[in-house]
């Protein structure tokens, strides 16, 4: 207590001038109308950047719940999407729906080694499985291929064992879609056989011929092409819309036809 009243004495000058200046400014404020309005529209910008600044602080932390809100939305309109015919007006019978899909993130990502995966946080319990595809807001981004309870393995597209049914837009050519190594923005298209007519900038998409993807799912475009050593076939770059080194949010595709799929094409086989 005596180490702040020494305190006090010893700045007591500094706390009178203080006291006076305050007693000042307020009796010069309150008596002069234009010091008055200078005062409160300077009170008034002060107060407003308070609560700017919190708003600004308080939108922030409701961007992570804002932007769950909108993962979980496009989940829906890619579920419809993907179970309805493009030029179908049709509401979707979820009884007749083929594909179901699922939103997840990514907790870690791969792409510049020959075979890159990446780690999702769903799995068994999220209904997870091997062999469904996955896609991001873009475009594909690889197939499940390990799954455990709580995460799943996805084989990137940038792999150099991925191999996709992929086609050009509006035409029924097919092709494989591999990777090269070269480039994690760019993959090759093979096996389109050169009476096809190209264009640099044709839309790549999926081919619907396995039962994985739905049917024209973006992939890219065309970058360049050139034939292949026999001269039959196109050798394509495919640009890919997905920025593989830049991806949060994902969806997984469940084709619900899948196992019937595969069980009569065993028979079959046999």
């Amino acid at each position: 207590m005596q180490r702040i009243i020494n305190f006090v004495l010893r700045y007591r000058n500094a706390f009178l001038y203080v006291f006076f200046a305050f007693i000042s400014l307020v009796m010069t404020i309150r008596s002069h109308s234009y010091h008055q309005s200078k005062f409160f529209n300077s009170s008034r910008w002060v107060s407003g950047s308070i609560y700017g600044a919190g708003s600004d602080v308080s939108s922030y932390f409701d961007l992570q719940e804002e932007n769950k809100r909108l993962v979980e939305e496009n989940q829906r309109l890619r579920r419809i999407l993907f179970n309805t015919e493009y030029d179908s007006i049709e509401p979707l019978d979820s009884t007749l729906a083929v594909y179901q899909v699922l939103n997840a993130r990514l907790i870690k990502n791969s792409f510049t080694s020959p075979r890159n995966y990446v780690l999702i946080d769903k799995g068994e319990k999220d209904g997870v499985h091997q062999d469904m595809g996955v896609i991001t807001t873009d475009g594909i981004l690889g197939i499940v291929e390990n799954v455990s309870n709580n995460f799943a393995t996805v084989q990137s597209v940038l792999n150099t064992k991925s191999n996709i049914n992929a086609k050009i837009k509006g035409t029924e050519y097919f092709g494989s879609l591999v990777w090269d190594t070269k480039d994690y923005s760019v993959v090759q298209l093979i096996d389109i056989p050169r009476l096809v007519p190209l264009v640099v900038g044709d839309t790549i998409v999926t081919g619907g011929m396995s039962s994985i993807f739905p049917e024209n799912v973006p992939i890219g475009v065309i970058k360049k092409y050139d034939l292949n050593d026999s001269k039959s076939f196109y050798n394509i770059d495919v640009e890919l819309f997905s920025d593989m080194a830049n991806i949060k949010n994902v969806y997984l595709i469940e084709n619900i036809d899948r196992e019937e799929i595969q069980e009569l094409e065993a028979r079959t086989i046999e």
